[in-house]
């Protein structure tokens, strides 16, 4: 027994442990490129890896092949964007599917559809973007992308014509259904710890059922529902498989429309290691590492405003 405390203690610092590892890590490898790139790194829209049967040339001080230019501010706006567009369509019907499960389904078939939300987390990400490139792909082209035309002609950004189902829309798509089970699972934990004399007060007051769900139960459960907002965002931030089998693969140029191809950060690491690899100076893989420790920053950042969020909702609640 009075090991079990310390042993404890030892165990719950094996997490920031290996974050601090796999940061240091990060930087002291990419370093050179951080040096070699500066800040036009994240801002520029030019990403080439020059020619590698050239040899190597000497560029402030640095050996990298001739023509080589490292910019990733494309890769930021589509890892960004793609997540963007997956969290305003899994969170509210994460919501409703909590809620329903939660509140209105019936206790027969409760347990039934939850077991069901929580296999679509267990699917593998392959398995959504084999499912995006066959199925949702075209119907982003022939159905989706034609009725946002239509229904939104003035919003220059919805209503251009899609050449391809692959892009930003199909890749928010997709997320959307892989971050819709962290959101509503949790959530549905945390509508179940709601004490039922909250529920049976509010009926007791004369409020009718949705307005006890809109007043009360929602209410309660704000820092459990950020917490899977902000769960859901660092999967749809990290996602590799499927956002490269369905974003198109852009390079280069940022998204015009909501149909246009991206590429996010962690699917352009994968796309592109086997031709950095054959850079002989190094640069180009310490540079992908570089991308890698700009999107672990990103994910801390929002883990950060995440811890900062749910404090301060519990304190208002």
């Amino acid at each position: 027994m009075r090991l079990f405390r310390p042993g404890l203690q030892a165990v719950s610092t094996i997490i920031p442990l290996v974050l601090l590892a796999v940061f240091v890590f990060l930087t002291a490898y990419s370093w050179p490129a951080i040096e070699f790139n500066g800040l036009h790194f994240l801002f520029s829209n030019t990403w080439s890896l020059g020619n590698l049967y050239a040899n190597p040339v000497q560029r402030n001080g640095f050996t990298v092949p001739m023509g080589a230019h490292y910019g990733i501010a494309v890769f930021i706006v589509g890892t960004l964007a793609s997540s963007a567009i997956a969290l305003l369509l899994a969170v509210p019907v994460g919501i409703g599917v909590a809620l329903f499960l939660a509140e209105y389904a019936p206790h027969r078939l409760r347990g039934v559809f939850a077991q069901i939300v929580e296999l679509l987390a267990m699917v593998p990400s392959v398995v959504y973007g084999l499912w995006g490139l066959e199925v949702l792909a075209p119907l982003t082209m022939k159905v989706i992308a034609p009725f946002l035309a239509h229904a939104l002609p003035f919003i220059p950004f919805f209503s251009a014509q899609a050449t391809s189902g692959y892009g930003l829309l199909t890749a928010g798509l997709v997320l959307a259904l892989m971050v819709l089970p962290v959101i509503s699972s949790t959530l549905i934990e945390a509508l179940q710890r709601v004490p039922k004399e909250l529920r049976e007060s509010c009926f007791a007051l004369g409020a009718t059922r949705s307005e006890m769900l809109r007043k009360t139960l929602l209410p309660a459960v704000r820092a459990p529902l950020i917490g899977a907002v902000i769960l859901a965002l660092g999967r749809a931030l990290g996602e590799t498989m499927a956002v490269l089998m369905v974003s198109g693969g852009a390079l280069n140029y940022l998204p015009g429309n909501i149909y246009s191809p991206i590429t996010s950060m962690a699917a352009f690491i994968a796309s592109q290691l086997d031709s950095a690899l054959q850079d002989p100076s190094g640069m180009a893989v310490r540079s992908l590492a570089e991308i890698a420790l700009v999107l672990l920053i990103i994910a801390v950042i929002v883990n950060v405003i995440a811890r900062l969020l749910t404090r301060r909702a519990k304190f208002a609640g």
